[in-house]
């Protein structure tokens, strides 16, 4: 199926990352031109040449999501580099740390908050304004299957899905009239280094990788395994496509998991 995503400009943020990575070669597989930021340029050199992307097809940008100058220089970059902006992957985001209620800090929630909302309401605030004005586009938010299930001692994580959930419905309801569709994908646990990060911060040393793999993800109702960072890049393809131009403000959950909450 042709999803005709040749030539449209997406901008991903968190490119260098596991699942960041991945969406960016899924649109560059399908003739997309990418900008992508990382926080360190030397990430972006390791990245680069693996792309196999065509000349100016990929440009990465470092931009420090939790800083709005950052931001802003990241959207106005890319959209200088390639001329206009048709695709918005708000990707970047942050585990946080596990603590009980009583050994939360205030300082942990806001850096939570702000990489996983803040930044998200900040990119579109400046990305916006051009898909307002072509009347055309999409917006794929990369959230996570914890903005509809709590997690005991991750409140801030778990939190901050919750919120980004809501931000995005209510950008789906002002963008939608313009032409923009706007959506969210809300991924289980996916084999990537941050879902290692956060099994350490779990369970420590006490499990293995595949025996901490088997409790997280073995009450799914297929291949009791993590989501693969592709499988997710597929859904935001989709997503981003004009094939699903008539559905907004969708959470599409990535995992196996059966719940009366999906």
């Amino acid at each position: 199926m042709d999803l005709k995503l040749k030539d449209k400009v997406v901008l991903v943020t968190g490119g260098t990352g596991g699942i960041g990575t991945a969406i960016v070669k899924a649109f560059l597989a399908e003739g997309a031109k990418v900008a992508f930021s990382s926080t360190r340029q030397s990430k972006i050199d390791a990245l680069l040449p693996e792309l196999n992307a065509a000349l100016g097809q990929a440009a990465g940008f470092v931009a420090d999501m939790t800083k709005e100058e950052d931001i802003k220089a990241f959207v106005e970059n890319a959209k200088k580099h390639f001329g206009t902006i048709d695709i918005v992957v708000p990707n970047a985001g942050y585990e946080g740390k596990a603590h009980p209620v009583q050994d939360m800090t205030l300082e942990l929630f806001e850096k939570t908050y702000m990489l996983n909302v803040f930044s998200v309401m900040l990119l579109l605030k400046y990305a916006a304004p051009t898909l307002i004005e072509k009347k055309s586009g999409s917006v794929v938010v990369i959230a996570s299957a914890a903005a509809y299930e709590p997690t005991a001692g991750n409140s801030a994580y778990v939190s901050s899905k919750y919120a980004v959930a809501g931000l995005t419905k209510c950008i789906a309801m002002e963008l939608g009239p313009v032409g923009v569709h706007v959506n969210y994908i809300c991924p289980g646990p996916v084999d990537t280094p941050m879902m290692l990060r956060i099994e350490k911060d779990f369970f420590g040393d006490t499990m293995t990788h595949e025996e901490a793999m088997a409790m997280l993800a073995g009450t799914y109702a297929m291949d009791k395994r993590y989501a693969k960072p592709e499988e997710v890049a597929d859904a935001v393809l989709f997503l981003s496509s004009e094939i699903s131009a008539h559905t907004a403000g969708m959470g599409m959950h990535i995992d196996s998991k059966v719940s009366p909450t999906s």
